[in-house]
């Protein structure tokens, strides 16, 4: 949720697990200013008490997410570039069996100067095999 507006997205992608760390790769078709489909390759590195949003494509972005700490970050795009910085108050990541759920609440801030309030929600669960 972003400063009351919910956005919903479901998508399939891949899970790879190495060592206690939890990588999870999917694509998202972002609308570029001329109303073309541009791909974004979108990676989460979901660790014990960190998580870690990377994004490559037609954007290029990261940022990283740990209770209690202000961590920096970077947007760019053919348009505009820019630093960032998350200000994380709660992370919560709840593994059950093959599925796993993070929640997470942040204050984003461009230029120091607080851009936005965002409580976010993830539910990653593995798809059944026929």
């Amino acid at each position: 949720m972003q400063d009351g507006q919910e956005n919903v997205l479901s998508t399939t992608g891949e899970a790879i697990i190495r060592g206690a760390q939890l990588f999870i790769r999917y694509e998202e078709r972002e609308q570029g200013p001329q109303g073309e489909a541009q791909s974004v390759r979108t990676t989460l590195k979901i660790a014990d008490h960190e998580l870690k949003l990377i994004r490559h494509g037609a954007i290029e972005s990261e940022q990283t997410f740990q209770a209690g700490r202000r961590l920096p970050g970077f947007y760019r795009s053919p348009y505009m570039q820019f630093n960032l910085s998350t200000d994380t108050r709660k992370l919560d990541i709840i593994r059950k069996g093959r599925s796993l759920q993070v929640s997470w609440e942040y204050g984003l801030y461009v230029y120091e100067e607080l851009s936005g309030q965002f409580a976010l929600s993830l539910h990653i669960q593995e798809e059944p095999t026929c």
